[in-house]
């Protein structure tokens, strides 16, 4: 049963990009008379929305009533309406009263970004849909690692709302039955409790654009990625009923500085991030030969505006200030955060999926043509340079190999599996990422 509404992680999933949950009264499903407080952007304004759950009824509504909010009063009903036998309509009916500071921005301005917000979340649910449609026909068992990140977080979600059963494993106590502990970096791990998935998706790593490449930096990047790989393996490759597939991250860093496009019949590069990243796919050999189906997912830079390199870009570009890094000529081998989860889905379930696949969109894009695009996408001037000996002194040679060099990595494998990218283009990618149509102008 499609079940979005269900989940804290799946409802998010399906809010515009500049809303976000705040609170929730529980961690477990969503049920009649559950608060919800929201995050939202009402123009220039910051402001917190609480509504409460109710009319619950499986596979077939939902409403909700705002308790404390922008509006004076708001009424929603959401309605799933069978039409054939593998066919429905979806409707979403609202009442409500402008208030202050609401009624500041006019009545026809909340008409427009209401029409916007739901023509948005018709069309994630239809292409999840359309996704979920052509992975497994039965509910899996997933565990996830790193599932408080970016992707690990956008993963769940839209495995969650499939009707999936997602087990995160955590570095902290539990927090209710869906989590299960472990310590990588001592080395600990439940392995009974890691009997009976159907997928493993191992996604830990501390991330390497954080800072500076210190001594002890460059021993958390690796540990993070090769102790944790290693000690889950291990694990899995001992189990009375180990899981049908690993899909276990790596990154396009795999194939060092070089010039050219690559494929993934391309050898590791020699510099620090290439080592690391050889020597983290070779972590999960004991999973590979116990007979674990094995894909390496080599992530690009993923675009989205809550996390990684669109997260930080934002600010700078709405305020007019953005420009080309460095030479602008460097190769960024994006994929949108929707196309990166796909992916995901896709090693996860196709059986022909095993070995190295480069996780990014089939054409890079050089740092220029990211600026002009997200400029363009924003309406906004990008005049503003940045030169290399500015990145250099302020990162070090983390800013040296992440900003200002890169690789023009394509995704062959992913072709040859028959994979299909949502938004293939970097502008539809930032389009959709953004929530700005093609054809309005950003909402604020």
């Amino acid at each position: 049963m499609f079940a979005w509404h269900e989940r804290p992680g799946a409802f998010e999933r399906y809010l515009p990009p500049r809303q976000r949950v705040e609170t929730l009264d529980r961690t477990g499903s969503i049920r009649d008379g559950d608060r919800i407080t929201l995050r939202v952007r009402l123009g220039p304004f910051g402001v917190r929305w609480t509504l409460r759950h109710e009319g619950y009824r499986p596979a077939e509504a939902f409403e909700d009533r705002q308790l404390a909010g922008p509006y004076r009063s708001w009424h929603h009903r959401h309605r799933f309406r069978a039409t054939g036998e593998s066919s429905c309509e979806l409707s979403d009916r609202i009442r409500y009263e402008l208030g202050i500071p609401a009624a500041l921005l006019g009545r026809a301005w909340h008409r427009r970004t209401l029409a916007r917000t739901f023509r948005y979340r018709h069309a994630r649910l239809r292409r999840d849909l359309d996704r979920h449609a052509a992975g497994p026909a039965q509910p899996l068992r997933v565990l996830i690692t790193g599932s408080s990140g970016l992707i690990g977080g956008a993963l769940a979600a839209f495995l969650t709302s499939g009707g999936h059963q997602v087990i995160r494993l955590v570095r902290r106590l539990p927090a209710s039955g869906t989590e299960i502990a472990w310590d990588p970096a001592a080395g600990r791990i439940d392995a009974d409790a890691l009997e009976g998935f159907d997928a493993v998706v191992h996604l830990a790593g501390e991330s390497i654009g954080a800072g500076r490449w210190t001594a002890s930096r460059r021993r958390r990047i690796r540990d993070s990625r090769v102790a944790s790989t290693g000690l889950l393996c291990g694990a899995l490759a001992g189990l009375r009923r180990p899981p049908a597939a690993l899909v276990s991250a790596s990154a396009v860093g795999y194939y060092g500085e070089v010039d050219g496009t690559m494929d993934e019949a391309a050898p590791a590069g020699d510099d620090f991030l290439a080592e690391v990243t050889a020597a983290w796919e070779r972590a999960a050999e004991p999973a590979r030969a116990a007979g674990i189906r094995v894909a390496h997912a080599r992530l690009g830079p993923v675009l989205s505006p809550r996390g990684g390199l669109l997260k930080r870009l934002l600010p700078v570009f709405r305020a007019g200030a953005g420009g080309v890094v460095g030479s602008g000529r460097q190769p960024i081998s994006w994929i949108g955060l929707d196309d990166a989860v796909g992916a995901l889905h896709a090693l996860m379930a196709n059986e022909r999926a095993h070995g190295a696949f480069n996780v990014t969109a089939p054409e890079a894009a050089t740092n220029r043509e990211l600026t002009i695009a997200l400029a363009a996408v924003l309406r906004r001037p990008a005049f503003a340079p940045v030169p290399a000996i500015a990145i250099r002194a302020l990162f070090g040679e983390m800013g040296d190999r992440l900003i200002l060099k890169g690789q023009s990595a394509v995704p062959a494998r992913l072709t040859e599996i028959g994979f299909r990218w949502l938004e293939p283009t970097l502008d539809g990618a930032l389009r959709w990422e953004l929530g700005i149509p093609a054809e309005e102008l950003p909402a604020g």
